[in-house]
């Protein structure tokens, strides 16, 4: 499963954040066209048993601008990846129910995961790495606090 919608540097720390969360792969992914073009994006691997799929949606939902369809959505696409046709279904239900918690229509998208690309070394745990600096104090680190306040018990 994938998710995009923003800067996957913050992508990425955010999921590393979440408790049952084992592997987080930033980079990039396609989908099918008209959706094929290159987006950055993560790929995670978790234990359903720590946390289910509705709590990562949530949490993605909440930590990147998922109502607004901007013009840097070629790029940032805001899409949940999926693997099968049942695992998309379900993640299609899931927002439908989470939209009511929203003003405004959400943009998430439910496509497919046809291929990702994983960002270079020197760019992976971004956070971690670059910590204090400019870029995670602006954006990565007022995600993390705001998982904090809402999310705290699925985090580590």
């Amino acid at each position: 499963m994938g998710f995009g919608g923003g800067c996957h540097w913050c992508t990425e720390a955010v999921f590393a954040a979440l408790k049952g969360v084992g592997r987080v792969e930033q980079g990039f992914i396609r989908s099918e066209p008209p959706d094929d073009g290159w987006s950055e994006a993560v790929r995670l691997g978790f234990d359903p048993g720590e946390i289910d799929r509705e709590v990562l949606i949530k949490v993605h939902l909440r930590t990147h601008a998922s109502t607004s369809n901007h013009s840097m959505r070629g790029k940032y696409r805001s899409a949940v990846y999926v693997t099968d046709a049942a695992q998309g279904a379900a993640v299609r239900e899931t927002l439908a129910q989470l939209q009511a918690g929203f003003e405004r229509p959400l943009v998430t998208r439910v496509l497919s995961l046809a291929g990702f690309r994983a960002s270079g070394e020197r760019f992976r745990n971004y956070h971690e790495k670059q910590a204090g600096g400019p870029f995670c104090t602006r954006f990565i680190d007022p995600k993390l606090h705001m998982l904090q306040a809402a999310f705290a018990s699925h985090l580590r």
